[in-house]
């Protein structure tokens, strides 16, 4: 399955997974087995079993996808990430690195459609032009914490001179 970014399916290959788990649920293999087979969670895998005997493999076939259609269209959306790889020069601006609010700005000036700058990183995203940094887990948090905590770069003080405030 080819996808737009790295570990992101389109609509079509995650209907396609959802079938081809529904084939292996009608023939015995446990949702535990699902899950790990098509890498999602059991939770997932149970809701696929869940609608696949409710509705039968109708229930995991992709449906309208909720929300406001977008105000550009596929053509347009290719034109976008013709400027983004542009660069920020190409379209009138004095720096070489793209924000979401210059972005938003060069769509609006070609397309006269005005997105708000968080909504541009959606855009951009989607069309693998910035990849979501995703936050530091907290092994690594607590390694980074380790090794620059405040208590090692502080010498440590005893229990008495904390206590100890001077009434003068």
């Amino acid at each position: 399955m080819e996808t737009a970014a790295q570990g992101i399916l389109t609509r079509d290959e995650m209907e396609s997974r959802r079938l081809l788990a529904a084939q292996d649920l009608q023939r015995g293999l446990s949702q535990s087995q699902v899950a790990r087979k098509f890498g999602v969670t059991r939770t997932t895998a149970s809701r696929w079993y869940r609608a696949l005997s409710g509705n039968g493999v109708d229930g995991l076939r992709k449906r309208r996808a909720p929300g406001r259609p977008s105000r550009l269209n596929a053509e347009q959306l290719r034109i976008v990430s013709e400027i983004y790889h542009s660069g920020p020069r190409a379209s009138g601006f004095e720096v070489d690195r793209w924000t979401t609010a210059r972005f938003a700005d060069a769509i609006q000036s070609r397309f006269e459609i005005r997105y708000d700058p968080d909504h541009v990183g959606r855009i951009m995203h989607r069309l693998g032009l910035r990849v979501r940094r995703r936050n530091r887990s907290r092994i690594q948090d607590v390694l980074y914490a380790a090794r620059y905590s405040a208590s090692a770069a502080i010498p440590a003080m005893s229990a008495a001179s904390v206590g100890a405030v001077s009434t003068q």
